[in-house]
């Protein structure tokens, strides 16, 4: 029997555009939310699950990063590629009000606002990645080049 997934924001976002991406359900463990859990989970290669990260520049504001899961953001570069002098991580606290997503649910797709964002350059190496759907449990499998076009991300290095 097959349980019914329901459709989030973003993946409603991704048919409006008419993007083709699957929705995968997995495990969540409250007390593990990384990236490689979530890989684990999936069965996939760590270097296809993507992370998505809210930075605050100190002269563009907010942006974000979707960067490889077990890699961490180098925030001279993504301050660099954004046009800050310095940049950090949003509090977790800031991330509901101002994403409309919550740690561990954070999709690049269907932000309450869009932000500038940039994706680490090895997502071009994958015929598609892994990234949130916009809730706990549930990742979006889809072409990089369909997000890169949804989002209007940059390509770069992040770390």
């Amino acid at each position: 029997m097959k349980t019914k997934i329901n459709k989030t924001n973003a993946a409603r976002l991704l048919d409006k555009a008419k993007i083709a991406y699957e929705l995968i359900p997995y495990e969540v463990d409250e007390s593990d939310l990384s990236a490689p859990h979530v890989a684990e989970q999936l069965g996939e290669d760590i270097d296809c699950v993507f992370k998505t990260l809210v930075l605050q520049g100190d002269k563009t504001g907010h942006f974000v990063c979707v960067i490889p899961g077990e890699h961490e953001v180098d925030l001279k570069m993504a301050a660099k590629v954004s046009g800050n002098k310095k940049c950090d991580l949003i509090h977790v606290k800031e991330l509901l009000p101002l994403t409309g997503y919550i740690r561990g649910g954070c999709s690049p797709i269907g932000m309450k606002k869009p932000f500038p964002t940039y994706i680490h350059e090895t997502c071009l190496e994958h015929p598609y990645i892994y990234i949130s759907a916009g809730q706990r449990g549930l990742q979006l499998k889809l072409s990089p080049q369909d997000l890169i076009r949804e989002v209007g991300a940059e390509v770069c290095k992040l770390f």
